[in-house]
């Protein structure tokens, strides 16, 4: 903590005189139960933070937020159109591209074709694997390398589908083959999945980490000598609404990085991709989709993530829609140009409750991360269905809030309105998918909360 000697000439109140002061004023009412919440993650929040609350001095580095950038995801299922729409969203203010790439058909050089990647980064979600497709990106933005990240993640792609691209084996010589071609940002953890499943955070962080670590078992001797020490992993991570634990998730998500990249010996840097959480959007009463996501959209930029890709408001129910992009572009740019959100370094730095959040959230994940890899590590966990059972733990726990209105979605467990009708606006099917294709395990499936309730609503109208 800073101290500058602003206060220097009142005197010194310690967090047991604020506490007797504030029981006095409650007149008899009992202080914890009044006063005191537990969070899903058992965190028991106070109704003030006091610098007794830390254990000794702030351990965070300063985050920088002046570096973050505006991030547009585009759909590249035909180039020439991708390339269009992305030229589009540079020229309107877009700082980062995030490229979903549904084929190795799609020619590189038409999609890439006048973007300055020298000033704009490149983001990729490839649905594929191919050493090959990944070294026609390489060689065509070689110049530019730096702005480059591939996101891949085998792992990732096995716990959201059920199965590897080809198996085990080849996946993972595929990806030493990709680590091999010594481009630094190279591997993703897609974090998003487990929130947008119902994990809680420190299931999220502890899962990130034991993920993470499974890439390091098997890579760590590649990625040192390959690309000098200088590797960065990327995590995607979703953004809930709970704003000042959500500050404190992407600060506790650096901070269990660099205690593990430190015990492997390497230096990588953890770069953050942050998107707001698909599971508190609502189909009905849309437009407060738009609330939810500034807030979440704060919290990336106060947590000290790299690039925020903001999500549209009628993302869950309409395909591309150029005033949904453009609308969820702007709100990032109001918070940078506007709210001034990109001027002020590390705002959420001195704050005594994040800081004390960051331990908890970091020291709880660390225990949760300990005990799984006891138990055998991510992939095993992952392939026996146990972490499958504990997120739909999770869910369940947090649904059932949602269904008792403990937990309140505007316009839709609450504040409905009647008049409101969706069944002929929907273009993409808002709810979770039935697929039935045999898996390697049992994939982990994404669910907003408000789906059943949706789905009557629907029915009804």
């Amino acid at each position: 903590m800073s101290k500058n000697g602003l206060f220097d000439e009142f005197p010194e109140v310690s967090a047991k005189e604020w506490k007797q002061k504030i029981q006095f004023d409650l007149q008899g009412a009992d202080y914890n139960d009044t006063l005191v919440w537990e969070s899903p993650e058992g965190i028991k929040v106070k109704p003030f933070y006091h610098a007794d609350d830390l254990k000794g001095e702030s351990f965070l580095p300063p985050t920088d937020n002046n570096n973050w950038n505006i991030g547009q995801a585009i759909y590249a299922g035909n180039a020439q159109l991708a390339n269009k729409k992305a030229l589009d969203a540079i020229a309107r203010g877009a700082e980062s591209l995030v490229f979903t790439i549904p084929f190795k058909d799609i020619p590189i050089t038409l999609l890439l074709e006048n973007i300055d990647v020298a000033n704009v980064k490149l983001y990729f979600d490839f649905h594929f694997l191919s050493p090959n497709y990944i070294k026609s990106v390489l060689d065509f933005t070689k110049s530019n390398a730096s702005n480059i990240f591939l996101n891949i993640d085998i792992i990732g792609h096995l716990a959201r589908n059920g199965n590897w691209f080809f198996n085990l084996k080849k996946d993972h010589s595929f990806l030493e083959e990709i680590i091999g071609l010594k481009h630094n940002n190279t591997i993703s953890i897609d974090v998003s999945l487990y929130q947008n499943a119902g994990a809680n955070m420190v299931q999220q962080l502890a899962y990130a980490m034991a993920h993470a670590n499974e890439y390091l078992n098997h890579f760590h001797h590649v990625i040192p000598s390959g690309v000098e020490g200088s590797n960065t992993i990327t995590f995607k991570i979703a953004v809930g609404s709970n704003y000042f634990f959500e500050i404190a998730k992407l600060k506790a998500m650096r901070l269990l990085w660099g205690s593990l990249a430190l015990e492997y010996g390497i230096n990588t840097d953890c770069h953050i991709l942050a998107i707001p959480t698909k599971r508190n959007k609502t189909l009905y009463a849309y437009n407060a989709n738009m609330l939810r996501t500034t807030t979440e959209c704060m919290s990336a930029v106060l947590g000290g993530a790299d690039t925020i890709c903001n999500l549209p408001y009628d993302a869950i129910y309409h395909k591309d829609n150029e005033f949904g992009e453009r609308i969820a572009r702007n709100q990032l740019l109001l918070l940078k140009n506007e709210s001034y959100f990109n001027e002020v370094s590390s705002a959420a730095e001195g704050s005594y409750y994040i800081e004390s959040l960051t331990q908890q959230l970091a020291e709880k994940a660390l225990i949760l991360f300990k005990s799984i890899e006891a138990g055998g590590g991510f992939l095993k966990q992952l392939k026996s269905h146990t972490l499958q059972q504990k997120i739909k733990e999770s869910a369940q726990k947090e649904q059932e809030k949602f269904n008792t209105k403990t937990e309140i979605l505007v316009g839709a467990n609450a504040y409905q309105n009647k008049n409101d009708k969706m069944k002929d606006t929907i273009e993409l099917y808002p709810f979770v998918k039935s697929k039935p294709v045999k898996t390697l395990l049992e994939p982990i499936i994404e669910k907003r909360l408000a789906e059943a309730l949706e789905q009557k609503r629907l029915k009804d109208e």
